[in-house]
């Protein structure tokens, strides 16, 4: 069942579309991921699900609900980590998870959400002295403590070093295990191929995809990298004509071949019919990296997608 539906959605800054059509649903249960340049629409997108920002057109509703019109009752079951928020700087770590319990009727422990985050050695400590991951950290827990049945995650792990980055991404898994349905908005590649069962890829305000992660990978084109130095020579002839092979390239002593899983065999039969040893043979698959590049544009082309934003 969809706890999320967002169909259509528009929304414009000074006449610009920020979200030009956006559709999509989320199933309850799973971890259902944003992906896209700086300035796709993101952040919009998902700030019009939490009842943020109203909509120029289109609708949303969370469990059925219109985030805005019954934004209270949203609220009570949807938990949101925003990008970027601000407390009172003197509001300590134990008076703010304190005090968003107090909002919420039956709220989850904020003492286990406080040692799973690496928060409790420090519950004293004020606001204006937290670095940029404990404040992070920190968000996350607010997010998780009315225990809602949705929650919104907008670059969940900016600012965590590895270590902690990996723990929550445990703690997100953790989290869906006990049945919360997951919206993640995220930038890290590896974050969303982990944790997402399913993608919207969003560039320009459009959807320009949606699939599982491999689902993504295979669609993009992205393909299957094997690189080796034969132990003698191998003949051009035989090279160009292995299947489903996009580029073969010499580099001095080495050969790297694009191409896909059937390639891979096929170079395993060439190099055992000509009893030619591949000395520190690499196969490397595509990655979401890959299709997320494959689907956007070039580094270079979102670089000025943004430059344009910013004018």
């Amino acid at each position: 069942m969809a706890l999320i539906e967002v169909n259509a959605l528009r929304k414009a800054y000074g006449g610009r579309p920020a979200v030009d059509g956006v559709t999509f649903t989320v199933d309850e249960g799973e971890i259902f991921g944003i992906l896209g340049p700086n300035g796709a629409g993101k952040t919009t997108t998902v700030e019009c699900v939490e009842g943020l920002r109203i909509p120029d057109a289109g609708t949303v509703r969370v469990a059925g609900l219109d985030p805005v019109a019954d934004h209270g009752r949203v609220t009570q079951l949807l938990g949101a980590q925003l990008q970027e928020s601000e407390l009172q700087a003197k509001l300590t770590v134990r008076e703010a998870l304190e005090l968003y319990s107090a909002f919420y009727p039956e709220p989850a422990d904020w003492r286990t959400l406080a040692e799973r985050l690496g928060l409790h050695t420090g519950l004293t400590t004020r606001f204006a002295e937290l670095s940029g991951g404990q404040r992070q950290r920190l968000s996350i827990a607010l997010a998780l403590v009315g225990d809602p049945r949705v929650v919104v995650l907008d670059e969940l792990t900016t600012g965590l070093d590895p270590r902690a980055r990996r723990d929550t991404w445990q703690l997100i898994e953790e989290v869906r295990e006990s049945g919360v349905t997951v919206l993640l908005v995220t930038h890290f590649m590896e974050e969303a191929q982990r944790l997402c069962d399913r993608i919207a890829v969003i560039d320009k305000g459009k959807v320009v995809a949606l699939d599982t992660p491999s689902g993504l990978i295979r669609k993009a084109g992205s393909s299957t990298v094997i690189s080796f130095t034969p132990s003698q020579p191998l003949a051009a002839d035989d090279l160009a004509a292995l299947p489903a092979a996009a580029s073969v390239e010499r580099k001095g002593d080495r050969v790297v071949i694009n191409g896909t899983d059937e390639t891979v065999n096929a170079v395993i039969s060439l190099l055992a019919r000509h009893h030619v040893t591949a000395h520190q043979l690499r196969v490397s698959e595509a990655t979401l990296d890959d299709a997320f590049l494959d689907l956007t544009g070039t580094p270079e082309e979102a670089a000025e997608a943004d430059t344009e934003q910013a004018a």
